[in-house]
């Protein structure tokens, strides 16, 4: 079984491996990226604006 030890330096090795790969977006990607979250932002707020008017359609208060 591993011990605290081993599974923090496993996680270390991870995390540096993950940071070593990853790079900077470009602008193009982070407009893209910006541009898709808003978009479900909008949308996750709207369908929250529809269950709730649906609730206060049911119950009238």
């Amino acid at each position: 079984m591993a011990t605290t030890t081993e599974k923090l330096k496993s996680f270390f090795a991870e995390s540096r491996r993950v940071l070593i790969v990853t790079r900077k977006p470009g602008m193009k990607e982070f407009k893209m990226a910006a541009k898709i979250t808003g978009i479900g932002m909008i949308l996750i707020g709207l369908i929250g604006l529809v269950i709730r008017l649906f609730g206060y359609l049911i119950t009238g208060s």
